[in-house]
């Protein structure tokens, strides 16, 4: 009994600190609170983001705080068509000593960090998207035969502008399934960016300031895989992923004519983690059902695509997904 209080009292210790860190970031990421709570729910999961929105919405500012806020030691890459692996992962150089004597030095790249913001991570080739992914998967990479661990924790923030598409390379199916969660970072109200004028034009503006350690957010993921979540959620993340297999029995006749292919595993385990995320962010010790709702369209937007018939159709995921969701849980309320 003795230790499920103890749980109880560090998760919600934990529950204000992350209000503390929210309210930090918001001073200099102004409005956008779903974004902020998105991006903080993949930090806590221990999972990795992708943001989607135009430049100059704040998404390099939003990553740069968040590095701050969590106390975490931050890189950003800028990819380009022409960046190459190594520009990354790093490289072994030659050197001579005083004495003559040859050797080989690794020099380590950017990766090596503990948040990096990989922005327009679609700009770069193949190639060079695979070697950040599979570090990305792995938590270590391989240079000239030698395995190099990256940093505890390790995070990264993708950008990718949804408009711009010359000269770039999608990120083929398998590699977006590496993100935890895609967040569409959109335009502010007009509230909000009335606030934003007045907060980032003058002489000073707000500072974030220092709330986790690394050490403290490696200790907030273990709690968040000790919280508890019941069967009623379980059973609507089990019915919400099978629902969009086109292949499935309990799919309905829209998905099995506009979905070409449907979330696997990887979707169920993210949204067992980013359900408990969300109910920690707002101060509750389970997530619920509504929580698998809130959640569905960050973790199965990138999961899933649309067949050739549908597309040309000018059929919306978005909206696929809102009412396949809507009809879900409301057969899981029922039952």
């Amino acid at each position: 009994m003795s230790d499920a209080n103890d749980l109880l009292a560090e998760i919600e210790a934990l529950e204000v600190k992350l209000a503390e860190a929210k309210a930090s970031i918001t001073r200099r990421f102004i409005g956008q609170e779903q974004v902020v709570d998105l991006t903080l729910s993949a930090l806590l999961c221990g999972g990795h983001a992708l943001l989607i929105g135009l430049p100059g919405l704040g998404k390099t500012r939003l990553v740069d705080t968040l590095s701050t806020v969590m106390g975490l030691d931050g890189n950003r890459i800028q990819f380009t068509p022409d960046l190459m692996p190594a520009d990354i992962l790093g490289s072994e150089v030659l050197e001579t000593d005083a004495e003559g004597r040859r050797s080989f030095r690794f020099v380590p790249g950017p990766i090596f960090c503990q948040l990096l913001m990989a922005d327009e991570i679609n700009r770069a080739s193949p190639r060079t998207q695979s070697a950040l992914l599979q570090a990305m998967q792995e938590h270590h990479i391989t240079v000239a035969g030698e395995n190099r661990a990256l940093g505890a924790p390790f995070h990264v923030l993708a950008t990718q502008n949804p408009i711009e598409q010359e000269g770039t390379y999608p990120l083929p199916e398998a590699q977006l399934d590496r993100f935890l969660v895609q967040i569409d970072v959109a335009y502010p109200d007009r509230q909000t960016e009335r606030d934003i004028l007045l907060a980032t034009t003058g002489v000073a503006e707000e500072k974030a300031h220092e709330v986790f350690t690394a050490e403290e957010l490696i200790r907030a993921q273990s709690l968040l895989r000790q919280m508890p979540v019941g069967d009623s959620v379980v059973e609507a993340i089990l019915d919400l992923v099978r629902a969009f297999r086109p292949d499935d029995e309990t799919a309905d006749e829209r998905v099995k004519q506009t979905v070409a292919w449907g979330p696997g595993p990887r979707a169920a385990q993210a949204l067992m983690l980013t359900v408990r995320a969300r109910a920690m962010l707002q101060g509750r010790l389970a997530p619920s059902v509504e929580d698998v709702v809130a959640m569905a369209r960050p973790v199965l937007s990138h999961r899933m695509a649309l067949n050739f018939a549908a597309r040309a159709r000018g059929d919306n995921l978005a909206d696929l997904i809102e009412t396949t969701v809507a009809r879900t849980t409301r057969i899981e309320a029922a039952a």
